[in-house]
């Protein structure tokens, strides 16, 4: 059987064109569509809300960032993860260790950005790096070992040429090259219009150098979420979508890598068209993310959400000390923020040793939390509560746990 040979790439006007230049006007909508959308969720509710929906999209970046890889773990281990509560089981261990070192990660190159220019700084090539190294430098080496026994090194470009599945990457020798181009395009660009395709594209050709021995994904994902956190304030998750729809996510990816495809497809060695496709199913399902979680957060739907769980809790034995009566209380505290204990109680309309009980209870189910015994509440998103509150976001976390 004849093989055939795989292109050899070592030169930087091989992967042209890194970004679409005809046909714009579905990717600019699209664009447009989102940003209005996004700025719209981000005043939805208190901004004490709004951080505990960022811990939930964090978990959940973590969570379908290594679901996409095969190498997911229960969002109830994550959880416990973050206590420091690992498996005894090895397996699930790893597994809970590269979500908490995801998230972690997150953190710290959130803290990186800058306040102004977020897009052009995280797609730097170098922030592409740091975020390798910001993730991999929290694995124990046995962590960071690929199946064939290589010990990956944090932020390390690889040094052997590889190939990909059908795809063979640029020769280790040229990958600074490759990244130098990116430079010189992704992070220049100019008004809201074209973030979104910007971020696309450099994503896919972040993805097509392979840059790294292993985890380019994972690192790929990081930074187009620190380059899209000015548009979902950490609300919304891309990766949710991309874990969703991972099979048209890799097949997308793997059809912009084609070679062009005649004289109207573009004037580089690459298809134009492929990559403008990939662009438009990003924005797409940009789009649909931050739909689904406005609509999630509209005054109603949360309404709704939160007097769902005071009815179910209070008729279901398993649970003690709930009170439809405590519903209007709780939307109080979502939609305006930290609540003094003696105001909520009193919300409630409940005497006072009844109202004392049902506070309690929510604070020990984290349906609201506080940063001290006597300090005023604030409202949460526990993941057993999840599929109630917030219906269908992260289904996962409502599964059952069958891991040990």
């Amino acid at each position: 059987m004849t093989s055939i040979p795989l292109s050899v790439y070592s030169e930087p006007h091989q992967f042209e064109p890194l970004l679409p230049r005809m046909q714009l006007g579905v990717l600019v909508e699209g664009t447009r569509e989102v940003i209005e959308r996004a700025y719209r969720l981000q005043h939805a509710v208190a901004p004490s809300t709004r951080r505990a929906l960022q811990d939930l999209v964090r978990g959940m970046n973590s969570y379908y960032s290594n679901r996409i890889e095969g190498q997911g773990t229960h969002p109830v281990n994550i959880e416990r993860a973050l206590s420091a509560d690992f498996s005894a089981a090895p397996g699930v261990a790893q597994s809970q260790r590269i979500a908490l070192a995801h998230i972690e990660a997150e953190k710290e190159l959130e803290a990186t950005l800058p306040a102004a220019g977020v897009e052009s700084f995280a797609l730097q090539s170098s922030f592409l790096v740091n975020a390798h190294a910001a993730l991999y430098r929290r694995l124990q080496a046995a962590d960071r070992t690929t199946h064939d026994g290589r010990v990956i090194d944090p932020g390390a470009l690889r040094t052997q040429d590889v190939s990909v599945g059908r795809h063979q990457p640029p020769t280790a020798a040229s990958v600074p090259a490759f990244l130098a181009r990116m430079d010189e395009v992704y992070p220049r660009l100019q008004g809201l219009d074209s973030v979104l395709f910007y971020i696309a594209a450099a994503h896919h050709r972040a993805a097509w150098v392979h840059p790294f021995g292993d985890g380019n994904g994972r690192a790929c994902r990081l930074q187009t979420h620190c380059a899209m956190l000015p548009l979902t304030a950490g609300l919304w998750s891309v990766n949710r979508g991309l874990a969703r729809q991972r099979d048209k996510y890799y097949e997308l990816l793997d059809s912009a890598d084609a070679p062009r495809q005649g004289d109207l497809d573009g004037r580089g060695n690459l298809s134009e068209k492929a990559l403008r496709q990939w662009c438009e199913f990003f924005v797409e399902l940009a789009g649909d993310q931050v739909t689904f979680m406005g609509t999630l957060l509209g005054l109603e739907r949360l309404k709704d959400g939160i007097a769902t769980l005071m009815l179910v809790r209070s008729e279901s034995s398993q649970y003690k000390n709930y009170s439809r009566q405590a519903t209007l209380a709780l939307h109080h505290v979502a939609l305006a923020g930290p609540t003094a204990r003696g105001e909520f109680m009193t919300m409630t309309g409940l005497p006072e040793r009844t109202a004392s009980r049902v506070l309690a209870q929510l604070l020990k189910d984290r349906v609201l939390v506080s940063e001290g015994p006597k300090s005023p509440v604030s409202f949460s998103f526990p993941l057993d509560a999840l599929n109630i509150l917030l219906p269908n976001l992260y289904p996962e976390a409502s599964a059952i746990n069958t891991e040990p």
